[in-house]
């Protein structure tokens, strides 16, 4: 008969054997002992998108994310059809490397495409306090032209912010050059009360990239470089079927999740609308006072749709009140001001929407919806706020009888004028 010590014994072998198997399962919890570090070389906040070398995949930035857990979020394009194994390599304050596996996201979203915008998420470890993080393949070794990301936000807050508004505007690109609609809507932007309007720029016109500066210079835009087209073939659409390419419509979906993590402890509210596209209160004043009043009726909601609204930019207002504007003859794009009549409600078509959130209760985002997040969602009525969009008509088979007129951008016509003037003044006509 087997004694009882014999019996203990045995099961202390059983049990720490059993640990060690349920550590090996466990990767995201597991970390290489530290290594070694030479200096860590380091990518500049103005390079967005790097190879991870020996895969085909791509990283775009690096983010502490505390919120569930202490973590570090790399937002990344990565091939969904390659399996490689990722990991995160930490650039420790104490001149030590850290390694721990990489868990990988795909988004939900990607529309059929090959690539896919992705979060890798990475356990950080106490003991190493570290600025920056590579992300590898397989390949152990971290040199051989391999560069870290800074790691941003390691400094978080909730209440006090340098901006309460800022617009997110995913990418110009097409050598985009509608330059009056775009300086009449930052104009209405600043009425509005927004302070801050961060562009990602594949390319664009070199008259709108002269605005570009202007604004720059007067505080109001960031421009991030994307240069998307050197990397990959993106899609000038979202279905792939249709489409083709190895990404949705030149990476909307990576720059708009990036640009809510970069402003995330910067400014209270974010907005994700196109550059054509104003979110207009149509009960307040302004944006303040329009989130104020959504907020205090919706506390729980950190996500609020808008319902997109089209003025079919070949309809004119019939008094020619706002068309015979000497100052802007000779500078390409649409004078939002003319076109004041905007297509009715479908019952059988759902209107999409754009959003203000709390960038703080976003974890992904899509281009009409959240796809993770804290809290509540609130779809706000029309009638509070709703998109005015000046574009081409998505019911074109409508008389000019059928739309409905709306005159809400003559309310900031005055003021939309001057400022317009003075930018053309100092930036175009100045250059002839």
């Amino acid at each position: 008969m087997v004694n009882i010590k014999t019996l203990i014994f045995l099961l202390a072998i059983v049990l720490g054997y059993v640990s060690v198997l349920w550590l090996q399962q466990k990767p995201n919890k597991t970390f290489s002992p530290p290594e070694p570090a030479v200096a860590c070389p380091v990518i500049s906040l103005e390079e967005t998108i790097t190879p991870v070398l020996g895969t085909k995949h791509f990283v775009v930035a690096a983010y502490a994310d505390n919120r569930d857990g202490r973590r570090t979020r790399i937002i990344g394009i990565i091939n969904r059809h390659s399996g490689v194994k990722l990991y995160c390599v930490f650039c420790c304050g104490n001149r030590t490397f850290f390694n721990t596996t990489a868990e990988v996201q795909q988004h939900s979203d990607h529309f059929g495409f090959p690539y896919v915008t992705t979060d890798l998420l990475c356990e950080t470890a106490p003991v190493c306090k570290s600025s920056h993080v590579m992300v590898r393949g397989p390949s152990p070794s971290a040199g051989n032209g391999a560069r870290f990301l800074p790691i941003q936000n390691q400094h978080q807050q909730e209440d006090e912010f340098p901006y309460e508004f800022t617009v997110c505007i995913s990418n110009l690109f097409g050598n985009y050059n509608n330059v009056l609609q775009f300086i009449q809507t930052l104009e209405v932007y600043k009425i509005l009360g927004i302070q801050k309007v961060m562009i990602y720029k594949t390319n664009c016109s070199q008259t709108l990239d002269k605005v570009l500066s202007y604004y720059k210079e007067e505080g109001v835009v960031e421009v991030i470089p994307w240069p998307i087209t050197t990397i990959l073939n993106p899609s000038h659409g979202w279905n792939y079927a249709k489409h083709k390419g190895d990404l949705h419509y030149y990476g909307q979906l990576t720059t708009l999740n990036d640009c809510i993590y970069r402003n995330m402890y910067s400014s209270k509210y974010v907005l994700l609308n196109d550059i054509d596209e104003i979110i207009a209160p149509y009960k307040h004043r302004d944006l303040h006072q329009l989130m104020e009043y959504l907020s205090s009726q919706n506390p729980k909601a950190g996500v609020f749709l808008i319902e997109n609204h089209i003025y079919p930019k070949n309809v004119f207002d019939e008094t020619g009140r706002f068309s015979q504007q000497a100052e802007w003859k000779n500078v390409p794009g649409i004078n939002i001001l003319e076109h004041v009549h905007r297509e009715p409600d479908r019952k059988e078509v759902y209107n999409p929407t754009k959003m203000i959130v709390n960038p703080r209760r976003v974890e992904q985002t899509s281009v009409h919806s959240v796809l993770r997040h804290y809290g509540e969602s609130y779809r706000v009525p029309p009638d509070v706020s709703k998109i005015v969009h000046v574009r081409v008509p998505l019911q074109g088979q409508l008389s000019k009888e059928d739309l409905i007129r709306d005159t809400k951008l003559w309310e900031y016509a005055d003021e939309v004028i001057k400022k317009t003037n003075e930018v053309i003044k100092r930036v175009i006509e100045s250059e002839s």
